[in-house]
């Protein structure tokens, strides 16, 4: 009897076991065939590092084509380097499981044993874009320095965008800019995708007529939005009005508006229009500066009632800071031969002070010449953003300026350069009201002309008060445009066609994709002394450790069993 009660409740037990595993089985089936059709993915972090923006999913998503990448990121790289390669690939797979129209391949430039054919490989990418960066970093107690090709070449359909990944402020700190580089990953690598992919280009106009920068001072600013957008020059004289365009730049005038002019663009903007100004507030050329010097004086652009009118103000004034760039200047003879010195020019800023907002977010140094001031002004339903400053060190000059070269062999009086950060670019964004609103129109329009639009849609205006932004150096001997941004003196690029490239995006993105930008990964370096000191202990735990709690569960498990059968 006792046997066949024994028998009975193995049984039982063995057909318990059998239920709970096919249970079990059935659970992880139905589970797949859900997932299968219900795809997500859960971020755990804090920051939300691994969580790509709509704009983006929407993008890769709808991918017309295949799109390939080569990442120049291959290799052996101390830790810091290794932190921004696996976060390269890390946003690489991401963007693969939300596209089937996506690969990626990571290829190490130095790895061939041929050094001709190595160097035609550095040559190639440098002829694309891609540069070499030699950056250092911390190692323990040793310094590590990494000759690296951080970038990548994006392809699709016979057309190739290249993507620089290592960017950031310079005057961070190496594992700083690192941060900084991994924060814009997601964005630069859709925005490479998205311009690969976009047939529909939008229509830029530059306007003319009024003193503007020519295509050479200009080169490398139209050439560079020409690769994503048709740009013409506009006389606004001569076309009936201006909705045919995306946006609208004034690029550095020197000649007053018109008033019909001016009501061009204001019926413009009332009609959703964007807008990027670049103005210089005074007259101050390095060009024209005699060994004497030279006083130096207001323009008068005709467009102060129409800006204060959307809620900004340019100064007449020059600002000098001693955060500033460089220029030769004769400091004695050798021989019969001029001996020169790069000195420093206070009124040309470098700007390294910037708002948080996409445009300007982990954005490097921006080379300023003859600036001015800006101040907001309150105007309803108009949101105001500055988008970056001079450093707290400057000084205000009124006009008439005197400016001589003798001034930058000076030793400077800090105590004189204390009118703080002086904000140089502005935001604008919303509803404006029309400069016309209960004005009369301007006297010589058509008789056909309507009437003026005075509560406008919602548009976006960009202000600089520095023409000099977008102007680039040009080679004398061979009349060719240095790249926008290089300093040929100084033998440095700094960060202007970022911005305005980044400013344009800003104006005429309508998927939010620029505000990915905006992305923060929050540093949390490790305490190198602590690390130091208590290396041995933590070594220790983390080998012994495991094996305790193992040798733990087993005596464990083997208690429970003993009392269980026992029973």
């Amino acid at each position: 009897m006792v046997d066949n009660n024994k028998a009975a409740a193995t049984s039982s037990r063995k057909q318990k076991d059998v239920t709970q595993f096919l249970i079990l089985i059935g659970a992880v089936v139905l589970l797949n065939i859900v997932s299968a059709f219900y795809f997500f993915r859960l971020d755990l972090t804090q920051d939300k590092r691994y969580t790509m923006a709509p704009a983006t999913r929407q993008l890769l998503e709808e991918l017309p084509q295949p799109v390939h990448v080569d990442v120049y990121l291959e290799g052996e790289f101390p830790a810091g380097f290794k932190r921004l390669q696996g976060a390269v690939r890390e946003t690489l797979e991401e963007f693969r499981i939300y596209s089937s129209n996506f690969s990626y391949s990571f290829i190490d430039p130095s790895a061939g044993t041929d050094l001709k054919k190595r160097n035609q490989l550095y040559t190639n990418l440098a002829l694309k874009g891609i540069q070499p960066t030699n950056l250092f970093a911390t190692e323990g107690d040793k310094k590590v320095e990494k000759l690296i090709f951080p970038g990548a070449i994006f392809s699709a359909n016979g057309k190739e965008e290249p993507v620089m990944l290592l960017k950031g402020n310079q005057a961070a700190s190496p594992d700083q800019r690192l941060n900084q580089s991994i924060e814009g990953l997601e964005f630069e690598m859709a925005s490479a995708i998205r311009k690969l992919a976009t047939t529909n280009r939008k229509r830029i106009g530059i306007v003319e007529g009024h003193g503007e920068l020519n295509n050479l001072e200009a080169a490398d600013f139209i050439t560079s939005l020409q690769k994503y957008y048709d740009v013409y020059r506009v006389d606004i004289n001569k076309v009936p009005n201006l909705q045919s365009l995306s946006a609208l730049v004034i690029a550095k005038p020197t000649r007053p508006y018109s008033e019909i002019e001016k009501f061009k663009i204001d019926q413009y903007l009332m009609q959703g229009g964007n807008a990027i100004f670049f103005l210089d507030a005074v007259k101050a050329e390095m060009d024209s500066i005699p060994a004497q010097g030279y006083l130096a004086f207001p323009y008068n652009l005709n467009l102060d009632d129409m800006l204060f009118k959307y809620g900004v103000r340019v100064n007449a004034n020059l600002v000098q800071d001693i955060n500033s760039g460089q220029i030769p200047i004769v400091t004695g003879m050798f021989g019969n031969k001029p001996q020169t010195q790069l000195l420093n020019w206070r009124y040309f800023p470098l700007i390294n002070t910037f708002s948080q907002h996409p445009i300007t977010r982990n954005l490097d140094a921006v080379y300023g010449k003859f600036m001015s001031t800006l101040d907001s002004v309150r105007v309803k339903a108009i949101r105001k953003t500055p988008l970056m400053y001079t450093s707290r060190y400057t000084k205000i000059l009124a006009p008439p300026v005197s400016i001589s070269l003798n001034e930058a062999r000076v030793n400077i009086k800090p105590s004189l350069y204390n009118k703080g950060p002086q904000a140089v670019g502005y935001l604008l964004e919303g509803n404006f009201t029309s400069l016309y609103t209960n004005r009369p129109l301007p006297t010589g329009l058509p008789a056909s002309t309507p009437r003026a639009i005075t509560t406008g849609k919602p548009a976006k205006i960009i202000i600089f008060s520095d023409g000099d932004i977008i102007q680039n150096e040009v080679n004398r001997k061979t009349s060719q445009p240095f790249e926008l941004g290089y300093d040929r003196f100084m033998r440095t690029r700094f960060a202007n066609k970022d911005l305005v490239m980044n400013a344009m995006e800003y104006l005429l993105d309508n998927s939010g994709l620029i505000n990915v930008r905006a992305k923060q990964i929050t540093l949390r370096p490790l305490d190198k002394i602590r690390i130091k000191e208590e290396r041995s202990r933590w070594q220790s735990i983390n080998l012994a450790g495991p094996l305790v709690l193992l040798i733990l569960f087993g005596l464990g498990k083997y208690y429970f069993r003993q009392r269980k059968y026992a029973a």
